[in-house]
């Protein structure tokens, strides 16, 4: 229980790092990849599903790209 909530504050403070870039930058994917960061981890269960999902998060505003 404390390991997830120690992942949720990790996610959650890299979530506020991409809203915060994503605003300076005026790009939207960062933007959601964050809120969708911030908010996840209440929702997910299982630290496969919670690792996998973040990643794919954390990698979204790498691979796309949008302008």
């Amino acid at each position: 229980m404390a390991a997830t909530l120690y992942f949720g504050i990790v996610t959650s403070a890299l979530g506020m790092a991409y809203i915060v870039y994503g605003r300076r930058q005026a790009k939207i994917v960062p933007v959601v990849a964050g809120f969708l960061l911030c908010i996840y981890t209440y929702f997910i269960d299982g630290w496969l599903w919670l690792f996998v999902i973040g990643a794919a998060l954390l990698l979204a505003p790498f691979l796309l790209d949008v302008e």
